[in-house]
Parts: structure tokens; sequence; C-alpha cells
């Protein structure tokens, strides 16, 4: 558009994913807290001499200045970042730890599935997104446990969540033992379609307690337990979605890993490599 200047704006954000772009750009997916999720290009960003290259990287929380229409009434749909400061970079303390760092893979495409519409702004959707990847990063829950919180309070807010206290056809009240997801849930005897799993009482009351942030009883649950729930909300997820995520199957549903998230170094045996295809640099 002849003599049109790009307005400046700024915005706080978490960094999703990250595309190389020519010799030396890349294109940044960003969810920010007031404007949805955008696409900038970071010009030069991959050259020894910029100086906020490692600033953006995937699951970092950050604070920008972009270039371009907020509303994308003018101009182009990729917006320019002029100035970036890292508020709390979560990344490099996911590298060295695999099921951190797929877990939070799993997250960040989640939020971007979750957003198909760019700026749209989805501020539930952000602050979720933000305190997820932090309690991964605080290691005060297990992994696993954290990305299910997530996919199912995501899924609540998309206006998808699994009925796990009343049927899911007919709306009679109790705990039911079947569980559909075509179906959309628990479901009762009457309404039981072919096929139905049959998960046990522990399960939908996991399910229960990740959707209403009952840590209590979340961190008391076994192994096994927690391994049928990741199941169901992975399926009923991704039922909804029309189209599996790339990353969930990557997600290490092995061992409890309570503590600190150990440094980048990865400790005498040495860093744990990302996995292949949800790396920093995804190509689409």
């Amino acid at each position: 558009m002849p003599g049109y200047r790009r307005q400046l704006y700024r915005d706080d954000a978490v960094v999703l994913r990250v595309q190389k772009l020519g010799e030396s750009d890349r294109i940044i997916t960003l969810l920010t807290r007031r404007h949805g999720r955008l696409r900038a290009v970071a010009r030069g960003i991959r050259r020894t001499t910029s100086k906020f290259g490692a600033r953006l990287e995937p699951f970092g929380h950050v604070d920008l200045q972009l270039a371009g229409d907020p509303k994308g009434n003018q101009g182009s749909s990729l917006h320019t970042v002029s100035q970036v400061e890292g508020i709390d970079l979560y990344g490099k303390r996911f590298f060295g730890d695999y099921p951190r760092y797929t877990a939070a893979s799993a997250i960040a495409e989640t939020a971007e599935r979750l957003t198909p519409v760019e700026r749209e702004p989805s501020l539930r959707l952000f602050q979720l997104t933000l305190g997820a990847l932090r309690a991964l990063s605080d290691g005060s829950h297990d992994t696993t446990l954290v990305l299910d919180a997530y996919l199912l309070r995501g899924m609540t807010l998309a206006g998808w969540a699994p009925a796990l206290t009343a049927c899911a056809v007919c709306g009679t009240p109790g705990r039911h033992r079947a569980f559909s997801v075509p179906a959309g849930g628990a479901v009762c005897p009457d309404c039981r379609p072919p096929g139905a799993a049959h998960p046990a009482p522990a399960t939908i009351d996991l399910m229960s307690a990740l959707t209403t942030g009952d840590w209590r009883v979340a961190d008391a649950t076994e192994t096994g337990v927690r391994r049928e729930c990741s199941g169901l909300v992975a399926a009923h997820l991704q039922w909804h979605l029309e189209r599996a995520l790339r990353s969930l199957p990557l997600v290490d549903r092995g061992a409890p890993t309570p503590g600190p998230v150990p440094p980048p170094g990865g400790g005498a045996a040495g860093p744990v490599p990302p996995p292949r295809g949800v790396g920093p640099e995804r190509t689409a």
C-alpha cells in the first residue's frame, strides 16, 4: 500500500514455534496476551551478531515490540520483531530434559491448534499456556500430570470438555464406568455405545482432579492410572481436532520425574538431544 508505514505496538507472548526463513531470518509463531496468535519475522536472528537470537527460542515468555497492524487490516499478515526482552526463557531449562521438552512441545502445538484464527484474542488460553510451562519448569508436579491438566483445561476453553460427572448422552448424573470418546465422555449403561472403554474409577477421578486443579488427588495417583488417563485425554483431544498432534506420541510417559529440573548440561550422562521433528527449528 503506497505511503503505508507500519505501526509499532508492544505485547508479551509465549514463543510456540520457530521456522527458518531464507539464510538468516526466522518466522516466529507467538501466542500473545492481547492479540492472540500471530506470526512475525525476526530479521537476521540466525546471524552470530544478532542481539536477541537466544531470546526467541520455543517456550520462552518474552516482551516484544512488533511492527505491523495488530488488527491485520493493512499490510502483510507477517509482522516484524523490532525489539524483544526475555521475561522467563523456560526453553533453556527443558533442552536437557527429554520428558519436559516433549511435554512442552505438545503444549505449544496444542496452543497453536486451539487458536485457528490469527489475531483473535485468547487471554485465558495464553494464561493457561504460560502457567503450564511455568509448572513444567519448577518441577512441582509430574510432567504427564501437568500436560494432561493443560490438555483437559484447554479443551474446556474450546468447549470440548469430556463429561465426567454425568452421562455425556442423556445427562444422567453419577459415576459411570464406561467412557466413549465419540459420545463425549462418560456414558451410562443405557447410552453406552459399542466399543466404549471401561477405565478404572480412579482414572475418571484423576481426570476430574486435573480439570479442577485438585493436585492433592492428582499427585497421589499411581503410574498405571496416569497412563490410562493420558490415553483417554489424548484420544478425546485428537477426536475433536480431527488430526493427530505430531508431538504427543513423543512424550515420555514413563516413571514420574519429581524434583527440580536439571541444568542444561544434562549431568554425568550428558545432555539429552531434542527429539526429531520437534526441535527449535521445525519446518511447516
